[in-house]
């Protein structure tokens, strides 16, 4: 997730949408006073100077640490929400935070992916350090641990609250867009890292069976209604 006072944008980061390479680009752009949210400490090298800032919040909404974990000692994660911002924020969150009056003047922007895509890529991320990687049948069966979340992220009472949600499978040209939109004039390059090693490059169709492909467009059915995708 990417605030910038500078260009008065906020970036939305949702879930196997080349967000990790978006947010590399778009940690160039940034200026002292912008907020950029922290990753994983591998992913963290794919920015210039492993940059993460102004991310640490004193908000009365920001959640507090349990008290179990902090006597504990355990350590607090980057993704967590006692953080302040972080990554795969929430829209609802990131308004509370900023405020009506930045929130209505700063353009908001995400990107979505066809879910059933985008249900490959997940599966093979979240499978990616098990020793014995479970079917894509089996990674499903779970719906706590197999749903992606994105819409979620980018609406606010089942409605989208930006103003754009690209594609991406146009990331390309909608990430111009919504540069230009911006009002940024240089060129961004979005490079291309935390890509699957796994995938297969047959296509994703191949995974589903009628009946796995049809609970997908049940999960996913606000999406593919929204963005009219397709099987």
């Amino acid at each position: 997730m990417i605030l910038s006072h500078q260009h008065r944008f906020i970036y939305i980061k949702t879930y196997k949408t080349a967000s990790t390479s978006i947010e590399a680009a778009l940690s160039e752009i940034c200026g002292p006073d912008d907020i950029i949210t922290p990753t994983s400490e591998q992913l963290m090298k794919h920015r210039t100077g492993e940059r993460a800032q102004n991310y640490r919040l004193d908000h009365p909404l920001v959640p507090k640490r349990p008290l179990l974990k902090r006597l504990l000692r355990r350590p607090e994660r980057y993704y967590h929400p006692s953080v302040g911002f972080y990554e795969h924020m929430p829209a609802w969150r990131i308004k509370a935070y900023v405020g009506d009056d930045i929130w209505s003047r700063y353009y908001k922007f995400s990107f979505e992916r066809n879910p059933w895509d985008r249900q490959v890529s997940w599966y093979y991320y979240k499978t990616k350090s098990k020793d014995r990687t479970p079917s894509f049948e089996t990674f499903n069966a779970n719906k706590r641990k197999a749903y992606v979340e994105n819409f979620n992220l980018y609406t606010i009472d089942d409605v989208s609250c930006l103003d754009f949600v690209g594609l991406y499978e146009n990331l390309i040209e909608d990430f111009k867009k919504a540069i230009k939109e911006i009002g940024i004039k240089e060129k961004i390059a979005i490079p291309i890292v935390n890509v699957s090693e796994k995938k297969d490059v047959r296509g994703y169709r191949q995974y589903f069976t009628d009946r796995s492909r049809d609970m997908m467009a049940e999960w996913y059915a606000p999406e593919i209604a929204a963005f009219g995708y397709k099987f």
